[in-house]
């Protein structure tokens, strides 16, 4: 037998290597600072920048362009030519509608409620007067631009009506008048003051400012509609009647129009102003409301209008029991609503300065009577007659801001954000300071004259989420804190979280009595 040959093992082979573990990247070190020289007096040394000027990377800023330093006024000059070339354009369509001589008796008999509404307007928002270039430009705008853009797309809008969708020329023209024309004009309307709100928005900080923006944009645009429907009338063109208007289209025009419903328009773009107020006068927190406030007040502007204009295209009965039962009622509402957040912005005022007397500003009978608009308008008479128009006016200018100061702080507290609280609040109390020897007596002569007892000062609280640390001092300086001030508000009896007020110059003032 022969032995079987035991199986070779498989030849044994070398495992490779592992490989050698990579070092890991070392992190970028963060160079070292350039070290300036140990002596100080010592001309520093810079070998590794570029020998040669031309070489710089960082050069000084150039000085501003003359655009630059006067993009403000080209700013102006460019929104007024804009209107400028509106107005003009408007005024030659409306002349090739209704002739030289309809266009001249529309202008005169169009401008009557003008002055009446402008000054309505310029009242409900005169607790804190605005710029009157600010209402100059949206009465332009509503007259020369809104209108350019209402006529325009009203025209087109009805002629493609006509020819694709209507089946007659009155039902275009109802179809215009009722559904297209609303749209259009509401929203050219509404342009500026969404400008205002969004760029503006100092001046624009609630109901009462949103009343007047844009019931003055309405009346500029109905001055214009105005001018047009009267001179179509004069020249026998159109009554633009919702009723037969008898002989004479002009009368019947005018009293239809200015007698009986020049509010129309600012009824319809008021209440924009109204949502758009609302929006402004929103906390910080709130802010996603603003949008949906707004264009919920821009619809409900569109379909008063479109009701408005649907009902003057019926029977008289009809636009008569809209008129009487419907827009007259909306109107009430409206202006006493108007009445109603002026009142609230001057009792605003009162509680708002009552902190200021707390904190040595004012006198305690000054806080009532520069939130009094009967008060006011005695202090500013008590001036002119006991020192002339000059006093009189330096009472104005104390009231506007004295005004402005306690809406600035009414804001703060309700809690919109206002980032240079502490430097507007310095700065509106150095004017008052400036003009308190002249304007406190009338002032509180005029309070003392209504016989009206002085309020009990409004104390500052502890400070809270935009105040100081805690604790309560003032110290040395001219313009030391008083209690409670900080960057942020305090809370406590009779003050809403808000900043503490900046304290006067300790001791007596320059009048002898604060």
């Amino acid at each position: 037998m022969h032995d079987e040959a035991a199986p070779q093992a498989p030849p044994q082979t070398e495992a490779p290597p592992a490989p050698a573990p990579t070092a890991a990247p070392e992190a970028c070190a963060a160079p070292e600072p350039y070290a300036a020289p140990t002596d100080d007096g010592a001309q520093p040394r810079f070998p590794a920048m570029p020998a040669s000027e031309a070489d710089w990377r960082y050069r000084p800023p150039r000085t501003p362009s003359w655009w630059h330093r006067h993009a403000r006024t080209l700013r102006l000059l460019a929104v007024a030519g804009v209107l400028v070339l509106c107005g003009v354009v408007i005024l030659a369509l409306v002349r090739e509608q209704t002739g030289t001589d309809g266009l001249l008796v529309g202008l005169l008999l169009a401008l009557l409620p003008v002055p009446l509404l402008v000054a309505a307007f310029r009242w409900v928002d005169g607790v804190e007067p605005k710029p009157w270039s600010q209402h100059v430009f949206v009465f332009g705008w509503g007259a020369c631009a809104a209108t350019l853009i209402a006529l325009l797309a009203n025209t087109f809008t009805t002629a493609w009506l006509a020819g694709s969708i209507a089946g007659s020329a009155s039902e275009a023209d109802l179809l215009g008048a009722a559904v297209v024309a609303p749209v259009v004009e509401e929203v050219a309307k509404a342009i500026p003051v969404v400008l205002l709100f969004f760029f503006r928005r100092r001046y624009f900080t609630g109901v009462v400012s949103g009343i007047a923006v844009a019931g003055l944009t309405a009346a500029g645009f109905a001055f214009t509609e105005n001018v047009l429907y009267l001179g179509r009338a004069y020249g026998g063109d159109d009554t633009g009647m919702p009723y037969e208007a008898g002989a004479s289209a002009t009368a019947a025009t005018f009293v239809a129009r200015i007698l009986m419903s020049p509010f129309a328009h600012p009824l319809f773009t008021g209440l924009t102003g109204v949502a758009f107020g609302i929006a402004a006068a929103l906390p910080h927190r709130r802010r996603r409301w603003r949008a949906p406030v707004g264009l919920a007040g821009l619809l409900t502007a569109i379909l008063l209008h479109a009701i408005w204009n649907g009902a003057a295209s019926q029977a008289s009965l009809t636009f008569l029991f809209v008129y009487a039962l419907f827009m007259l009622p909306v109107l009430g509402t409206l202006i006493w609503l108007a009445v109603w957040s002026r009142l609230g912005e001057l009792r605003t005022v009162r509680e708002s300065l009552r902190t200021y007397v707390a904190a040595g500003w004012l006198a305690p009978s000054e806080a009532w009577a520069l939130g009094t608009a009967r008060a006011r308008s005695l202090a500013r008479d008590v001036a002119r007659q006991g020192r002339g128009p000059d006093a009189a006016r330096t009472v104005a200018e104390y009231q506007h801001f004295a005004t402005s100061l306690a809406l600035l702080r009414a804001r703060a507290e309700r809690g919109i954000a206002v980032s240079d609280f502490h430097a507007r609040e310095q700065e509106l109390l150095h004017h008052l300071w400036t003009r308190r020897a002249t304007a406190a007596p009338p002032t509180q002569r005029a309070a003392a004259s209504l016989s009206r007892p002085a309020p009990p000062p409004r104390l500052p609280g502890p400070p809270g989420p935009y105040g100081p640390p805690p604790g309560f001092h003032r110290p040395p300086g001219p313009y030391g804190p008083g209690p409670g001030q900080g960057p942020g508000p305090g809370q406590g009896p009779g003050q809403g979280p808000g900043p503490g007020p900046y304290a006067p110059p300790p001791g007596p003032g320059p009048y002898g009595t604060r």
